[in-house]
């Protein structure tokens, strides 16, 4: 697996799309992230001067990194018939290669360049994605396709660059990928078995964690 974009960013404000004669609408969001060369820091909060908007869902130890498949790329710019679409499209702080939701687990530890960082769960999209990418279907799709990404939290702090290798030093939870996770979740109430393997995975995010307990999802 090898890091090809590192990619921060502040939020800005970014048009909705609206039809012909209605008034202009604006959203605020830090989903547009450009590519920084050589050594970034990376924290427990994050890679050095990135940024989110709504702290109420994004960001926190949990979702302190947001990586995305490169190879997801070409099978958007040939779904959408459009060559604008590149790494950084999806928001990602790491656009990575040799990954992808069927093949990274929750609770996976990569090494990258003495910074350690730790798989959480899948990244759940919303609306301001779809408007960024000006795709009224956008999350519909991303839930068929399973072309989410994923968080990480950082176990040790270092510094990831664009090119960096990354080494999978653990899989504590084999065979529990990203996508299979993101099925559970979306499925929990008609597959309970398959929630409660995700609720009791250690490394899954609080958010989802709480969530799934609150839903009668916990250890007995």
């Amino acid at each position: 697996m090898r890091i090809l974009s590192v990619r921060v960013g502040p939020p800005a404000t970014h048009p909705v799309p609206v039809g012909d004669g209605e008034a202009p609408e604006f959203f605020r969001s830090a989903i547009a992230k450009v590519a920084v060369e050589g050594p970034v820091g990376l924290t427990s909060r994050g890679l050095a001067g990135d940024q989110v908007e709504d702290t109420r869902v994004h960001g926190g130890p949990d979702q302190a990194v947001l990586a995305y498949a490169a190879a997801h790329y070409p099978a958007w710019r040939a779904e959408w018939g459009r060559d604008d679409v590149g790494y950084g499209g999806f928001g990602e702080n790491l656009t990575v290669e040799g990954a992808d939701e069927e093949t990274v687990c929750l609770g996976d530890r990569w090494s990258v360049e003495g910074a350690l960082l730790e798989v959480t769960k899948p990244r759940s999209p919303c609306n301001r994605l779809a408007w960024y990418q000006r795709r009224e279907d956008l999350i519909q799709r991303v839930r068929a396709t399973g072309r989410s990404g994923w968080y990480l939290r950082v176990l040790a702090e270092g510094n990831v660059q664009a090119g960096a290798g990354i080494e999978l030093v653990e899989r504590p939870y084999p065979g529990l990928t990203v996508r299979r996770a993101a099925l559970a979740m979306m499925n929990r109430s008609a597959n309970r078995e398959e929630a409660m393997t995700l609720a009791l995975c250690g490394a899954l995010a609080d958010d989802w964690r709480l969530r799934l307990a609150k839903e009668g999802f916990r250890r007995r």
